[in-house]
């Protein structure tokens, strides 16, 4: 047979298989495509619209717990992992509502991430979602409950701090009324009752800083500061302790470039930092304060020559009512909540606060705020002298 013709022939069969081919895996396609499309839950009329505008993180299981639709949010949450719902306390609230029919509601801590990294908190409501599946409804928690907490310990401590001196006071007051014919014992008991009543004010006072700090709106009501002249007020207002310790304040440097934020705040944050130091510097010494400009940030740095903190105490120096030394704190006047009030204003202004320290080498603390962009605009700044 001619080649040429058995050529052709070949040729015309493999188009042939080829077309079919084709034809065949299209109506696959179409074949799965359908099967899947049977295959798609069917939820009760407008639950998914609902769904999509509730707001909160939800997952449909059906009747052997397989999850069937997710929001994003369910798997940023690690409730859901693929389909499958990852916590048995998930799990057992969704039997409950089978079997029962009824509602459930709860706040669980459960493990967030595949490996149990880190803990979240969910408000959880689990129903039926018609016949055939269960709705697991979740809000995040989290962040609410940790405020509660550090609130409720907040509480705690105060109604512990406001105690002691109270306490004093108390005794002190029926130990004058006791020695009443002895003077010299009077004079003392008073000398010790004023000592305690000025910690009690120094505590209220902070009390109410730490109050004003929740209620400020800084982006909104903030304002343009010469951060130079409320250096030189805080160094005013810590005048009279550092003479009764006979302490020199030097003050070293200044900003070209205001900041932006509340005056008042950031003079009550860098007064605190300058009463720490000098509260825990020895008699006949010296407190520095530096400032300088550097990187589009403003520093301010205050230097004592203290007994200086370790390197484990300054992971904790920052927190609310923290002492190092309790016995020392006392003899100080110190409320505790000194450098908290200097963390949260500093923060609250967009900047940092750290501290540089070795025991016996003193210690030094750095605020860093960010410098405010001035304009070709005239804007009044804070403090600046008329």
């Amino acid at each position: 047979m001619d080649p040429v013709f058995l050529g052709l022939v070949s040729g015309l069969i493999g188009l042939v298989l080829g077309v079919f081919g084709m034809l065949a895996f299209q109506v696959s396609q179409e074949h799965r495509s359908q099967l899947d499309y049977e295959d798609e839950p069917m939820l009760p009329d407008g639950a998914a619209e609902v769904l999509s505008i509730i707001g909160r993180a939800y997952v449909i299981v059906d009747s052997t717990d397989g999850v069937v639709r997710a929001s994003p949010a369910a798997y940023a949450f690690g409730l859901v992992r693929g389909h499958t719902l990852v916590h048995a306390e998930l799990l057992n609230l969704t039997a409950r509502v089978r079997r029962d029919g009824v509602i459930e509601e709860q706040q669980l801590e459960l493990p967030r991430g595949p490996i149990g990294q880190g803990m979240i908190v969910v408000q959880v409501r689990v129903a039926s979602l018609g016949t055939e599946y269960t709705l697991i409804l979740a809000d995040d928690r989290t962040e609410l409950t940790r405020t509660e907490e550090i609130r409720n310990d907040f509480v705690a401590n105060v109604s512990h701090e406001l105690k002691t001196p109270v306490g004093a006071i108390s005794l002190l007051a029926e130990a004058i009324d006791d020695a009443a014919q002895d003077e010299v014992a009077v004079r003392r008991f008073a000398q010790r009752m004023h000592k305690e009543s000025g910690r009690l004010s120094a505590l209220v006072q902070d009390i109410i800083e730490l109050s004003r700090l929740q209620g400020a709106d800084i982006v909104r009501k903030g304002k343009p500061v010469n951060i130079n002249a409320v250096v030189a007020e805080a160094v005013d207002r810590n005048k009279l302790p550092a003479e009764s310790k006979h302490i020199d304040i030097v003050v070293g440097g200044t900003v070209p470039e205001p900041v932006y934020g509340d005056q008042d705040l950031l003079m009550t944050a860098l007064r605190n930092l300058i009463d720490n130091a000098i509260r825990y510097s020895p008699e006949g010494t010296r407190v520095g304060v530096g400032l300088k400009a550097r990187d589009g940030l403003v520093h301010i740095s205050v230097t004592d020559q203290g007994s200086g903190i370790s390197a484990e105490e300054q992971e904790r120096i920052f927190e609310r009512f923290y002492r190092i030394d309790n016995a020392r704190s006392r003899q100080t006047g110190g409320t505790g909540l000194g450098l908290s009030i200097v963390k949260h204003v500093v923060a609250n202004h967009g900047g940092e606060v750290t501290v540089w320290s070795q025991p016996g080498h003193g210690s030094t603390f750095t605020v860093r705020l960010p410098e405010m962009e001035t304009t070709s605009t005239a804007v009044p700044i804070q403090g600046a002298k008329n």
